[in-house]
Protein backbone atom coordinates (compact mmCIF):
# COMPACT_ATOMS: atom_id res chain seq x y z
CA UNK A 1 0.00 0.00 0.00
CA UNK A 2 2.25 2.71 -1.08
CA UNK A 3 -0.42 5.55 -0.34
CA UNK A 4 -0.87 4.34 3.17
CA UNK A 5 1.34 7.53 4.93
CA UNK A 6 1.19 11.11 3.37
CA UNK A 7 4.28 12.76 3.24
CA UNK A 8 4.82 15.83 5.91
CA UNK A 9 4.56 18.03 3.25
CA UNK A 10 1.10 16.84 1.56
CA UNK A 11 0.10 17.12 5.87
CA UNK A 12 0.75 20.91 5.57
CA UNK A 13 -0.63 21.21 2.24
CA UNK A 14 -3.74 19.70 2.97
CA UNK A 15 -4.22 21.05 6.49
CA UNK A 16 -2.97 24.76 4.79
CA UNK A 17 -6.08 24.42 2.14
CA UNK A 18 -8.45 23.32 5.20
CA UNK A 19 -7.81 26.50 6.91
CA UNK A 20 -7.87 28.65 4.09
CA UNK A 21 -10.93 27.17 2.97
CA UNK A 22 -12.42 27.95 6.96
CA UNK A 23 -11.00 31.66 6.41
CA UNK A 24 -12.38 32.02 3.23
CA UNK A 25 -15.72 31.59 4.81
CA UNK A 26 -15.52 34.96 7.06
CA UNK A 27 -16.31 37.87 5.36
CA UNK A 28 -14.37 40.77 5.08
CA UNK A 29 -14.53 43.59 7.96
CA UNK A 30 -13.08 46.24 5.41
CA UNK A 31 -14.16 46.60 2.23
CA UNK A 32 -14.11 50.00 0.88
CA UNK A 33 -10.08 49.69 0.49
CA UNK A 34 -7.89 46.91 0.36
CA UNK A 35 -5.93 46.27 3.84
CA UNK A 36 -3.92 44.26 5.99
CA UNK A 37 -1.70 43.89 9.20
CA UNK A 38 -4.58 45.38 10.78
CA UNK A 39 -4.25 46.33 14.63
CA UNK A 40 -7.08 46.51 16.58
CA UNK A 41 -8.00 48.48 20.19
CA UNK A 42 -10.45 49.60 22.03
CA UNK A 43 -10.33 53.95 21.98
CA UNK A 44 -13.51 55.62 23.29
CA UNK A 45 -16.01 52.40 23.84
CA UNK A 46 -15.45 51.53 20.21
CA UNK A 47 -13.03 49.25 18.47
CA UNK A 48 -10.50 50.93 15.96
CA UNK A 49 -8.45 49.47 13.55
CA UNK A 50 -5.07 50.66 12.41
CA UNK A 51 -4.15 48.86 9.22
CA UNK A 52 -1.86 49.08 6.12
CA UNK A 53 -3.72 50.08 2.99
CA UNK A 54 -2.73 47.72 -0.05
CA UNK A 55 -2.56 49.65 -3.60
CA UNK A 56 -1.90 47.87 -7.12
CA UNK A 57 1.69 48.57 -7.28
CA UNK A 58 2.39 46.79 -11.04
CA UNK A 59 4.96 44.87 -9.23
CA UNK A 60 4.45 41.15 -8.89
CA UNK A 61 7.66 39.56 -6.94
CA UNK A 62 9.86 42.72 -6.09
CA UNK A 63 13.12 42.53 -4.38
CA UNK A 64 12.34 43.70 -0.59
CA UNK A 65 8.89 43.41 -0.94
CA UNK A 66 8.23 46.26 -3.36
CA UNK A 67 5.00 44.83 -4.35
CA UNK A 68 3.62 46.13 -0.54
CA UNK A 69 3.85 49.52 -1.94
CA UNK A 70 1.78 51.54 0.35
CA UNK A 71 1.53 55.41 0.60
CA UNK A 72 -0.76 56.30 3.35
CA UNK A 73 -2.82 54.63 6.41
CA UNK A 74 -6.49 54.74 7.04
CA UNK A 75 -8.43 54.58 10.22
CA UNK A 76 -11.98 52.38 10.85
CA UNK A 77 -14.19 52.26 13.72
CA UNK A 78 -17.43 50.31 14.67
CA UNK A 79 -19.30 49.90 17.38
CA UNK A 80 -19.74 45.91 16.51
CA UNK A 81 -17.65 43.72 14.68
CA UNK A 82 -19.73 41.69 11.87
CA UNK A 83 -23.20 43.64 13.79
CA UNK A 84 -25.58 46.14 12.66
CA UNK A 85 -23.71 49.11 12.91
CA UNK A 86 -21.22 50.29 10.14
CA UNK A 87 -17.47 50.12 9.91
CA UNK A 88 -16.45 53.35 9.48
CA UNK A 89 -13.58 54.45 7.17
CA UNK A 90 -12.43 58.09 8.72
CA UNK A 91 -10.46 59.08 5.19
CA UNK A 92 -6.50 59.13 5.18
CA UNK A 93 -4.71 59.45 8.77
CA UNK A 94 -1.45 59.71 7.66
CA UNK A 95 0.22 59.83 4.29
CA UNK A 96 3.81 59.22 3.45
CA UNK A 97 4.06 62.94 1.46
CA UNK A 98 3.43 64.17 5.30
CA UNK A 99 6.52 62.78 6.75
CA UNK A 100 9.71 64.37 6.28
CA UNK A 101 11.92 61.43 6.47
CA UNK A 102 10.21 58.94 4.59
CA UNK A 103 10.41 57.78 0.89
CA UNK A 104 7.97 54.35 0.25
CA UNK A 105 6.25 51.38 1.44
CA UNK A 106 4.18 52.54 4.92
CA UNK A 107 3.58 48.70 6.52
CA UNK A 108 2.08 47.55 9.11
CA UNK A 109 1.17 50.34 11.42
CA UNK A 110 0.45 50.40 15.29
CA UNK A 111 -1.61 52.89 17.47
CA UNK A 112 -1.57 53.80 21.33
CA UNK A 113 -3.32 56.04 23.87
CA UNK A 114 -1.54 57.96 26.54
CA UNK A 115 -1.50 61.23 28.10
CA UNK A 116 -4.56 62.06 26.34
CA UNK A 117 -3.04 61.68 23.12
CA UNK A 118 -2.92 58.98 20.10
CA UNK A 119 0.53 57.86 18.50
CA UNK A 120 0.70 55.92 15.43
CA UNK A 121 4.16 54.01 15.08
CA UNK A 122 4.64 52.82 11.71
CA UNK A 123 7.44 51.76 9.39
CA UNK A 124 8.46 52.98 6.23
CA UNK A 125 11.71 53.41 3.75
CA UNK A 126 13.78 56.39 4.39
CA UNK A 127 16.00 58.20 1.34
CA UNK A 128 18.56 55.31 1.35
CA UNK A 129 15.97 52.83 1.71
CA UNK A 130 16.72 51.75 4.94
CA UNK A 131 13.29 50.78 6.76
CA UNK A 132 12.94 52.84 9.83
CA UNK A 133 10.07 53.24 12.65
CA UNK A 134 8.19 56.76 12.92
CA UNK A 135 5.74 57.61 15.44
CA UNK A 136 2.96 60.36 14.49
CA UNK A 137 0.29 62.31 16.90
CA UNK A 138 -3.36 63.13 17.32
CA UNK A 139 -5.84 64.55 19.45
CA UNK A 140 -8.39 61.94 18.02
CA UNK A 141 -8.03 57.87 17.44
CA UNK A 142 -9.19 58.23 13.72
CA UNK A 143 -6.37 61.21 12.84
CA UNK A 144 -5.26 62.91 11.04
CA UNK A 145 -1.81 62.35 12.75
CA UNK A 146 1.37 64.12 12.65
CA UNK A 147 4.23 62.88 11.82
CA UNK A 148 7.67 63.96 13.69
CA UNK A 149 10.28 65.45 11.91
CA UNK A 150 12.27 62.35 12.00
CA UNK A 151 12.46 58.07 12.99
CA UNK A 152 12.51 56.98 16.30
CA UNK A 153 16.33 56.88 17.20
CA UNK A 154 17.76 53.54 17.94
CA UNK A 155 15.04 51.83 16.26
CA UNK A 156 15.12 49.73 12.60
CA UNK A 157 13.41 47.40 10.77
CA UNK A 158 9.57 46.86 10.67
CA UNK A 159 6.53 45.97 12.21
CA UNK A 160 6.17 48.52 15.34
CA UNK A 161 3.56 46.94 18.08
CA UNK A 162 2.96 49.71 21.16
CA UNK A 163 1.97 47.99 24.16
CA UNK A 164 0.98 50.17 27.57
CA UNK A 165 0.93 47.60 30.45
CA UNK A 166 -1.20 47.63 33.44
CA UNK A 167 1.52 49.91 35.43
CA UNK A 168 1.42 53.20 32.76
CA UNK A 169 4.23 52.07 31.19
CA UNK A 170 4.94 51.44 27.82
CA UNK A 171 6.48 49.82 25.03
CA UNK A 172 7.67 49.43 21.35
CA UNK A 173 7.72 45.65 20.33
CA UNK A 174 9.14 45.42 16.53
CA UNK A 175 10.94 43.89 13.74
CA UNK A 176 10.79 41.74 10.25
CA UNK A 177 13.62 39.47 8.73
CA UNK A 178 13.64 39.20 4.94
CA UNK A 179 12.40 41.93 3.56
CA UNK A 180 11.79 43.96 6.93
CA UNK A 181 15.88 44.07 7.24
CA UNK A 182 16.46 43.03 10.86
CA UNK A 183 19.07 40.67 10.24
CA UNK A 184 21.26 43.60 8.75
CA UNK A 185 21.04 45.13 12.73
CA UNK A 186 22.53 42.37 14.33
CA UNK A 187 24.40 44.57 16.80
CA UNK A 188 21.38 47.01 17.09
CA UNK A 189 23.62 49.71 15.89
CA UNK A 190 25.24 48.90 12.36
CA UNK A 191 23.02 48.56 9.48
CA UNK A 192 24.89 45.53 7.33
CA UNK A 193 23.60 45.85 3.99
CA UNK A 194 25.88 42.82 3.04
CA UNK A 195 22.43 40.87 5.15
CA UNK A 196 19.84 42.23 2.88
CA UNK A 197 17.66 39.91 0.98
CA UNK A 198 15.88 36.88 2.02
CA UNK A 199 18.40 36.08 4.89
CA UNK A 200 18.11 35.46 8.50
CA UNK A 201 20.30 33.86 11.15
CA UNK A 202 22.26 31.03 9.88
CA UNK A 203 21.47 27.46 10.78
CA UNK A 204 22.40 25.83 13.77
CA UNK A 205 22.24 29.40 15.39
CA UNK A 206 19.70 30.87 17.68
CA UNK A 207 16.77 32.68 15.56
CA UNK A 208 16.49 36.15 15.46
CA UNK A 209 14.15 38.08 18.10
CA UNK A 210 11.67 40.19 17.83
CA UNK A 211 13.14 43.60 19.75
CA UNK A 212 11.78 45.57 22.41
CA UNK A 213 12.30 48.70 24.43
CA UNK A 214 10.68 50.80 26.92
CA UNK A 215 8.75 54.49 25.36
CA UNK A 216 9.43 57.79 26.85
CA UNK A 217 7.00 59.66 28.90
CA UNK A 218 5.77 61.27 26.05
CA UNK A 219 5.68 58.65 23.74
CA UNK A 220 8.48 60.10 21.00
CA UNK A 221 11.30 57.58 21.74
CA UNK A 222 13.04 54.92 23.18
CA UNK A 223 14.78 54.89 26.73
CA UNK A 224 17.19 51.98 26.44
CA UNK A 225 19.32 49.64 24.09
CA UNK A 226 16.73 47.21 22.00
CA UNK A 227 16.73 44.11 23.73
CA UNK A 228 15.91 40.60 22.37
CA UNK A 229 12.50 38.71 22.65
CA UNK A 230 13.90 35.46 23.20
CA UNK A 231 11.68 32.18 22.43
CA UNK A 232 12.40 29.33 24.13
CA UNK A 233 11.21 25.47 22.76
CA UNK A 234 8.99 24.57 25.61
CA UNK A 235 10.95 21.17 24.60
CA UNK A 236 14.78 22.06 25.33
CA UNK A 237 14.48 25.83 27.22
CA UNK A 238 16.82 26.80 24.71
CA UNK A 239 15.86 29.54 21.77
CA UNK A 240 14.50 28.31 18.55
CA UNK A 241 16.95 27.58 16.29
CA UNK A 242 17.15 29.68 12.83
CA UNK A 243 16.33 26.91 10.88
CA UNK A 244 12.70 25.77 12.69
CA UNK A 245 10.82 27.60 10.28
CA UNK A 246 7.52 26.22 11.52
CA UNK A 247 8.41 28.07 14.66
CA UNK A 248 10.71 30.81 14.71
CA UNK A 249 10.21 34.78 14.53
CA UNK A 250 10.05 36.17 11.19
CA UNK A 251 8.03 39.80 11.39
CA UNK A 252 4.37 41.23 13.09
CA UNK A 253 5.09 41.00 16.77
CA UNK A 254 2.10 41.66 18.76
CA UNK A 255 1.53 42.03 22.35
CA UNK A 256 -0.90 41.54 25.00
CA UNK A 257 -1.84 40.52 28.20
CA UNK A 258 -4.65 38.63 29.84
CA UNK A 259 -4.16 38.31 34.13
CA UNK A 260 -0.45 38.27 34.40
CA UNK A 261 0.63 36.00 31.33
CA UNK A 262 1.67 38.06 28.70
CA UNK A 263 1.28 36.56 25.07
CA UNK A 264 3.61 37.39 22.14
CA UNK A 265 2.31 36.74 18.73
CA UNK A 266 4.22 36.61 15.21
CA UNK A 267 3.72 34.85 11.83
CA UNK A 268 6.31 32.42 11.02
CA UNK A 269 6.47 34.54 7.38
CA UNK A 270 7.49 31.73 4.76
CA UNK A 271 5.80 28.91 6.71
CA UNK A 272 2.78 31.60 7.27
CA UNK A 273 1.44 30.65 10.53
CA UNK A 274 0.21 32.68 12.98
CA UNK A 275 1.80 31.66 16.25
CA UNK A 276 2.46 32.57 20.06
CA UNK A 277 4.30 31.83 22.81
CA UNK A 278 4.05 33.40 26.64
CA UNK A 279 5.68 34.81 29.98
CA UNK A 280 5.19 36.20 33.08
CA UNK A 281 7.84 39.35 32.31
CA UNK A 282 7.01 41.62 29.45
CA UNK A 283 10.64 40.85 28.43
CA UNK A 284 10.52 37.23 28.29
CA UNK A 285 12.09 34.96 27.72
CA UNK A 286 8.64 33.62 26.35
CA UNK A 287 8.08 30.03 25.69
CA UNK A 288 6.52 29.08 22.12
CA UNK A 289 3.10 27.56 22.70
CA UNK A 290 1.27 26.41 19.28
CA UNK A 291 -0.17 27.97 16.35
CA UNK A 292 -3.02 30.24 16.57
CA UNK A 293 -3.75 30.00 12.88
CA UNK A 294 -2.57 27.98 9.60
CA UNK A 295 -1.89 29.44 6.18
CA UNK A 296 -4.51 31.66 4.51
CA UNK A 297 -4.75 32.73 1.05
CA UNK A 298 -2.22 35.18 0.43
CA UNK A 299 1.87 35.25 1.52
CA UNK A 300 1.55 37.43 4.65
CA UNK A 301 -0.35 36.39 7.84
CA UNK A 302 -0.18 39.29 10.29
CA UNK A 303 -2.67 40.02 13.30
CA UNK A 304 -3.57 41.40 16.40
CA UNK A 305 -5.55 40.14 19.12
CA UNK A 306 -7.96 42.54 21.67
CA UNK A 307 -11.17 41.67 24.17
CA UNK A 308 -14.16 43.98 23.22
CA UNK A 309 -17.41 43.80 24.84
CA UNK A 310 -15.86 40.66 26.88
CA UNK A 311 -15.21 38.56 23.81
CA UNK A 312 -11.31 38.00 22.56
CA UNK A 313 -11.01 38.61 18.79
CA UNK A 314 -8.48 37.70 16.50
CA UNK A 315 -7.40 40.31 13.57
CA UNK A 316 -5.66 38.78 10.26
CA UNK A 317 -5.67 39.34 6.57
CA UNK A 318 -6.16 37.45 3.60
CA UNK A 319 -5.84 37.45 -0.12
CA UNK A 320 -8.79 35.34 -1.12
CA UNK A 321 -10.65 38.13 -2.98
CA UNK A 322 -8.02 39.44 -5.30
CA UNK A 323 -6.02 36.23 -5.68
CA UNK A 324 -2.85 38.62 -5.28
CA UNK A 325 -0.95 38.67 -2.22
CA UNK A 326 -0.31 42.06 -1.80
CA UNK A 327 -4.25 42.55 -2.06
CA UNK A 328 -5.39 41.90 1.11
CA UNK A 329 -8.59 42.10 2.98
CA UNK A 330 -8.77 42.37 6.85
CA UNK A 331 -11.09 39.85 8.30
CA UNK A 332 -11.68 38.83 12.63
CA UNK A 333 -12.84 35.63 14.13
CA UNK A 334 -13.45 34.94 17.75
CA UNK A 335 -10.66 32.96 19.79
CA UNK A 336 -11.10 31.84 23.42
CA UNK A 337 -9.17 30.93 26.10
CA UNK A 338 -8.51 27.40 28.32
CA UNK A 339 -8.58 26.83 31.88
CA UNK A 340 -4.71 26.82 31.27
CA UNK A 341 -4.63 29.77 28.86
CA UNK A 342 -4.27 28.22 25.74
CA UNK A 343 -5.50 29.88 22.51
CA UNK A 344 -8.25 28.03 21.21
CA UNK A 345 -10.46 29.13 17.52
CA UNK A 346 -13.27 27.42 19.15
CA UNK A 347 -15.45 27.57 21.99
CA UNK A 348 -13.87 25.15 24.94
CA UNK A 349 -16.50 22.90 26.29
CA UNK A 350 -17.14 23.71 29.94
Amino acid sequence: MQLKFLSSALLLSLTSKCAAQDTNDIPPLITDLWSADPSAHVFEGKLWVYPSHDIEANVVNGTGGAQYAMRDYHTYSMKSIYGKDPVIDHGVALSVDNVPWAKQQMWAPDAAYKNGKYYLYFPAKDKDEIFRIGVAVSNKPSGPFKADKSWIPGTYSIDPASYVDTDKEAYLIWGGIWGGQLQAWQDHKTFNESWLGDKAAPNGTNALSPQIAKLSKDMHKITETPRDLVILAPETGKPLQAEDNNRRFFEGPWVHKRGKLYYLMYSTGDTHFLVYATSKNIYGPYTYQGKILDPVDGWTTHGSIVEYKGQWWLFFADAHTSGKDYLRQVKARKIWYDEGGKILLTRPKI
